[in-house]
């Protein structure tokens, strides 16, 4: 029997009552493929994502993940978004953000939620961090404090929207890392304008600009790209350890 798509798209439009944002989008993503959104500012990215959380109703078409409609199996997925805004005078722990992550999530055949929360935090590298202010993290460690609220739900499916856009290239490169060892279990989707660095970790890239094209990387070409942002674009190739 195949496998069911874990999101699927068909024939989707979406307006939020001016021009089309989205226009007749079909997509299918499978179960634990990694995959890269990328486009131009305002192309549909994240709007693309908010369809998939059910955050959004399509104008026309269908979203479905899991083979529902988004909204009935939001508790399978996580959802890491481009801005998180903390108070750093708010006296919270690593640990303290990682459990908002349980909140809503039915407890029968589940993990008690301090225990979840910390099973996160040690998944992402962060299980010596548990009681350290957020304030105190660097922002790579935050990042992955967002990603551990996500994980703390226990997801199938993992939605990031942009999450190394401040990170340095080692931070990247370490995130990066960390995202293949979720793939191994998760489906994952990655919002990133970072052709060039997603280019060197990913399989398929999903390029949003009203409408949507998916590319293997090996056909993701200079062309691709310049039609893509509309003008021509240096793609930069990121190599840890060289100056080239």
């Amino acid at each position: 029997m195949p496998t069911q798509p874990v999101v699927e798209i068909r024939d989707l439009s979406f307006s939020y009552g001016g021009p089309l944002v989205l226009e007749g989008v079909n997509l299918t993503i499978g179960a634990r493929e990694f995959v890269s959104v990328v486009g131009p500012n305002g192309g549909g990215k994240t709007t693309l994502l908010k369809l998939i959380l059910g955050l959004l109703e399509p104008t026309r078409g269908q979203v479905r993940v899991f083979g529902r409609p988004p909204v009935e199996v939001r508790r399978r997925v996580g959802y890491v978004p481009q801005h998180a805004q903390f108070d750093p005078q708010f006296p919270v722990t690593a640990l303290d953000v990682v459990r908002m992550g349980r909140l809503g999530v039915s407890r029968a055949g589940r993990r008690p939620d301090k225990l979840a929360a910390l099973s996160a935090l040690a998944e992402v590298g962060l299980g010596d961090q548990a009681r350290r202010p957020l304030a105190a993290l660097s922002g790579g460690q935050r990042q992955r404090v967002l990603i551990a609220r996500a994980l703390a739900a226990e997801p199938e499916l993992l939605l990031l929207d942009e999450p190394t856009a401040n990170l340095d290239l080692v931070v990247q490169g370490d995130f990066m890392e960390l995202l293949h060892r979720l793939n191994q279990r998760l489906t994952v989707v990655l919002v990133s304008h970072d052709v060039g660095f997603v280019s060197q970790h990913v399989r398929t890239v999903v390029c949003v600009r009203r409408q949507v094209e998916v590319h293997p990387t090996s056909a993701l070409d200079g062309r691709a790209i310049s039609d893509l942002y509309g003008e021509p674009v240096r793609l930069v190739q990121h190599q840890h350890g060289t100056h080239e």
